[in-house]
């Protein structure tokens, strides 16, 4: 009994909600692949959310048919002329296409086409999250708080650099400081490197440098992280806690503007792991996605939805990636193309997707190494 209560917990706890964020994730990207598609002109022969043998599905009266597939980890648009999910063109098949046929293939469109089809996928991903994001600020707004400083913890960064109560942060690398979370979120991503602060003293703008500390923090679930730390904080009083509304256009901006901290953060992550400042132990794949999923539906599922929103811009960029087999992949052979004023051969094609499959699978399973070192760590 206790076995089958674990099992149901499992379900029901990590892989439904897991299974959820990533079925919107996966289908908003391919339904922008397919609807850029049909515009057009090219005829989608088979829209799947999972991969392998099909559960369930239907053929719509274009001749597409929708399906749901058994492996749950991703999906595909095919398209006429498609040799495989990954749209390695079929040369053998569109050989013996007839005219008509050929115009509306995947590999008889235009340039343009296939270079909008493509990039269409990552696009929605980007829309849908910053759409999830407007309509939470449209409805909920965002608790906001002044960049001033209540307290200053001793022997801390900020105490070392000479930062007072009461002080305010004007900007940071020439960043203008808004609010307290912008200054939390300049700081997390940079441990150990310098940063030039000018900050508000009594109505005197003073220039400082000071260098965050690398320090381990813990979640509410109990998951760690090293972020970087200057040790301020601030409190209602300083802080002018409220809540800051929008309406539905600025939420907009601000849901662009969130996403936009998501890539910026991304690239930056990249960035320090290339240059040695952080480690790449952070880098998850499907066990720590279905392990935040189902944290963040322990909150309820607004989190989830939200959590959404940063796995599409994440998706969304990783599939912008310049290797063959993802979406950037294609646009690079694209450009080459537009360069060349003709298609790269098939044996350099085919080259090119075996060196992207390896790559693909490799990051999967350095992600899936670190999904199981952090289980059993």
């Amino acid at each position: 009994m206790e076995f089958i209560t674990g099992i149901w917990g499992l379900l029901t706890g990590y892989i439904l909600p897991f299974l959820i964020v990533l079925t919107i994730v996966v289908f908003f990207h391919e339904l922008g692949h397919y609807l850029v598609g049909r515009w057009c002109g090219i005829r989608a022969l088979a829209f799947s959310v999972g991969f392998g043998p099909e559960i369930t599905g239907f053929t719509d009266r274009h001749g597409t048919r929708w399906k749901l597939s058994a492996i749950p980890l991703g999906g595909y648009v095919k398209f006429l002329g498609d040799e495989n999910a990954a749209s390695v063109p079929d040369a053998d098949a569109v050989s013996r296409m007839s005219a008509e046929e050929r115009a509306h293939s995947f590999p008889g469109a235009s340039l343009w086409r296939r270079a909008a089809t493509v990039a269409a996928g990552p696009v929605a991903n980007f829309i849908l999250a910053i759409a999830i994001f407007a309509v939470f600020f449209s409805l909920n707004g965002r608790m906001i708080a002044d960049p001033v400083v209540a307290e200053v913890q001793p022997e801390s960064a900020a105490a070392a650099a000479g930062i007072q109560p009461g002080d305010r942060f004007v900007s940071i690398d020439g960043e203008e400081m808004k609010t307290f979370e912008d200054v939390r979120r300049h700081v997390a991503p940079r441990p150990g490197v310098p940063m030039d602060l000018r900050i508000e003293r009594d109505g005197a703008m003073l220039d400082l440098e000071l260098t965050p500390v690398r320090t381990e923090i813990e979640d509410e679930f109990g998951n760690k992280m090293e972020v970087g730390q200057i040790g301020v904080v601030t409190n209602r009083d300083s802080g002018r806690f409220r809540v800051e509304h929008y309406t539905p256009v600025e939420a907009v901006g601000e849901g662009a503007k969130e996403s936009w901290f998501i890539v910026t953060r991304t690239f930056g992550y990249i960035g320090n792991i290339i240059t040695g400042r952080e480690k790449a132990d952070q880098l998850g794949g499907p066990i720590r996605v279905a392990q935040v999923s189902g944290q963040m539906a322990t909150l309820g599922w607004a989190a989830l939805i939200q959590l959404a929103a940063v796995l599409s811009v994440s998706i969304g960029l990783l599939n912008l990636m310049p290797v063959p087999m993802l979406d950037g992949g294609h646009l690079v052979f694209y450009a080459i193309e537009a360069v060349l004023g003709r298609p790269l051969g098939e044996a350099t094609m085919e080259w090119a997707f075996r060196i992207g499959l390896t790559a693909v699978l490799s990051l999967m399973l350095f992600a899936t190494w670190n999904d199981v070192s952090m289980l059993i760590g």
